[in-house]
């Protein structure tokens, strides 16, 4: 079967606009490809689909329904790094001896980390 579709972007709604893309930018190392006011569309990282950071009015709400899965060649440094952009940690799991953790950027949108 055919695809219907091609991922072209994962949107992530944001309050902080600036601080957050800010994240984003240092964390993946990626520069601006396109910026409109209140939206702003990040280079994808080779062979990935690109995230854009869109400023929204209200606030988040409740646990993401879909997040991004972001692949790190150390989970514990990575974690300290993320923490140091101004992201923060909502939980560490383990099962099968596979670790990853949930984490959120600072406007509280979760993503994962995961060793490669």
């Amino acid at each position: 079967m055919a695809a219907i579709a091609k991922l072209g972007g994962v949107v992530i709604d944001v309050n902080d606009f600036e601080r957050v893309k800010e994240f984003w930018m240092r964390l993946l190392d990626v520069d601006v490809a396109n910026e409109f006011p209140g939206m702003t569309f990040l280079k994808p990282q080779q062979g990935t689909a690109g995230i854009t950071i869109q400023q929204v009015p209200e606030p988040k709400s409740g646990k993401n329904r879909v997040h991004p899965d972001l692949s790190v060649e150390d989970l514990d440094e990575a974690e300290r790094q993320i923490h140091e952009l101004g992201g923060a940690t909502v939980r560490q799991n383990e099962a099968g001896g596979f670790r990853w953790n949930v984490m959120a950027d600072p406007d509280g949108n979760e993503f994962c980390i995961a060793a490669s």
